[in-house]
């Protein structure tokens, strides 16, 4: 394990956005809990397709893009609010 300063743009529960001294663009922090839940939310949905019921399987898909979209807007809000650039082009 190494210390090192990081810059904390927003330390929201469950919402942090942070830069590594190495990286260029802040990163958003996933707990190990949420990491977990969302890929047991896709090994799910997989199991759906390949039982054939694809409409569980959208479900499940839609609660995971549901997920991923709230903590999208939060990282790209909070970069807007800390005049940083979006490391991607929308």
């Amino acid at each position: 394990m190494k210390k090192e300063e990081i810059e904390i743009y927003s330390d929201a529960s469950n919402f942090v956005v942070m830069r590594h001294p190495e990286r260029e663009f802040p990163g958003s922090l996933i707990q190990g809990d949420s990491l977990y839940i969302l890929l047991q939310n896709i090994i799910e949905a997989k199991e759906e397709l390949d039982c054939g019921d694809g409409e569980a399987a959208s479900q499940i898909l839609d609660n995971v893009v549901e997920t991923l979209t709230v903590r999208l807007e939060h990282y790209k809000k909070t970069l807007k609010e800390n005049g940083r650039e979006l490391p991607f082009a929308e």
